[in-house]
C-alpha cells in the first residue's frame, strides 16, 4: 500500500517537484494527497495544482493566534489521512500540543548536518563557522526548532572560495536525493520512530543514515 503523504512548503516547492517526479516515474512507492502553506503566494502551491492535487493556503495571519492556525492547519491535514507530513520548506514552528499525537508522523529536511546551524541562514553560518563539512538532514518534527531525532544526513565539502550561494546550490543537489531516500526507508517500513530514537530494521540507529552522492543507502 502506497504511503500517504501530506507535504508542507512556504516557498519554491523545490523537494515537493521532486517527491512528484520519483512517484511519476515509480521510482518512489507513494501518493501525496495535498500540499499544505502558510502562503498564498507559495509556488509550491502551484506545482501541486498543476499536478492535479489539492493545494491550500491557511495563512497564520487569518487567525487570532498562532495555536488557531495550528489547530486549523491540522485538522485539515488529518482530513485528508496522511500516513506521513512531510516539510520541505515550510518556514514555521509548529505548536508542542499538535506535534505531540503526531510523533514519528512528521518529518523536515534542513540545509545543515543537525545538530550544527538550527534555524535560518545555515550555509552562511557555515562558512562564517569555518567548517569544512556541510549537508543536509531529515530529522523527525518535534517542537524544538530543527531538533528532533535526525534520520539520514548528506554531506558535501566545503571549497576554497564558496559562498553561501555556491555552497546552498551544491547542498541542494543532495537534499533532494537525500528526501527521496529517506521517504523509500520509511515507505518500506525500514525506518521508525521509538522512545529511544530512530530505529532501522528493527534496531535502535547508532546515528544518521548517510547519504553519499552516488549511490543509494545499501
Amino acid at each position: 500500500m502506497s504511503l500517504r503523504l501530506a507535504v508542507l512548503a512556504s516557498g519554491r516547492g523545490s523537494n515537493l517537484q521532486v517527491i512528484l517526479d520519483a512517484i511519476t516515474a515509480g521510482t518512489l512507492d507513494a501518493e501525496v494527497v495535498g500540499a499544505w502553506s502558510d502562503r498564498g503566494d507559495a509556488q509550491a502551491l502551484v506545482r501541486a495544482r498543476d499536478a492535479g492535487l489539492p493545494a491550500y493556503a491557511i495563512r497564520p495571519r487569518d487567525f487570532t493566534d498562532r495555536a488557531a492556525h495550528d489547530h486549523a492547519l491540522f485538522g485539515a491535514l488529518d482530513a485528508a489521512a496522511p500516513d506521513l507530513i512531510v516539510c520541505a520548506g515550510y518556514m514555521r514552528l509548529i505548536g508542542a500540543d499538535v506535534l505531540a499525537s503526531r510523533a514519528g508522523r512528521m518529518i523536515n529536511i534542513h540545509p545543515s548536518l543537525l545538530p550544527a546551524f538550527k534555524g535560518l541562514h545555515t550555509h552562511q553560518r557555515a562558512l562564517d563557522a569555518g567548517a569544512t563539512e556541510h549537508g543536509a538532514s531529515v530529522h523527525y518534527v518535534t517542537a524544538e526548532l530543527d531538533g528532533g531525532p535526525v534520520i539520514a544526513q548528506a554531506r558535501v565539502p566545503v571549497l576554497p572560495g564558496d559562498d553561501a550561494a555556491h555552497l546552498s546550490a551544491r547542498v541542494l543537489t543532495h537534499e533532494h536525493p537525500l528526501l527521496l531516500e529517506t521517504l523509500r526507508w520509511i515507505a518500506a517500513g525500514r525506518v521508525r520512530l521509538h522512545e529511544d530514537g530512530v530505529h532501522v530494521d528493527g534496531r535502535r540507529a547508532d546515528g544518521p543514515l548517510q547519504l553519499a552522492a552516488t549511490r543509494r543507502f545499501a
